[in-house]
């Protein structure tokens, strides 16, 4: 990450990284505490997809592009379902926690 975040900045970021964790999980590792890191790479760029407000299809092209191709999973119907829901999850994250009042 590399810089300073805001508090929500830094939770949306958090919830992310839970997100691609617990609920994406394309290769089936959330069961796994040793694995907690195997999502790291991705989380910076989805973050940031977020953090710009970008379409629903973009960052599910993401989600799905990297668990077809870089992860080299099968069944693009299945990758793609998931990716739509995570992608839903995410954008509800980053309303939740942008409509929160600002604390004192």
């Amino acid at each position: 990450m590399g810089q300073k975040l805001a508090p929500d900045q830094m939770e949306l970021y958090h919830r992310v990284d839970e997100v691609l964790h617990y609920l994406w999980d394309p290769i089936g590792v959330a069961g796994a505490p040793e694995a907690r890191d195997e999502y790291h790479s991705y989380l910076p760029h989805v973050f940031s997809l977020l953090q710009r407000d970008a379409p629903s299809d973009e960052i599910t092209s993401f989600l799905l592009t990297t668990a077809a191709e870089h992860m080299g999973l099968s069944g693009r119907r299945q990758l793609r379902k998931r990716a739509m829901e995570v992608t839903e999850t995410l954008q509800r994250w980053r309303r939740v926690i942008a409509e929160r009042p600002p604390t004192a």
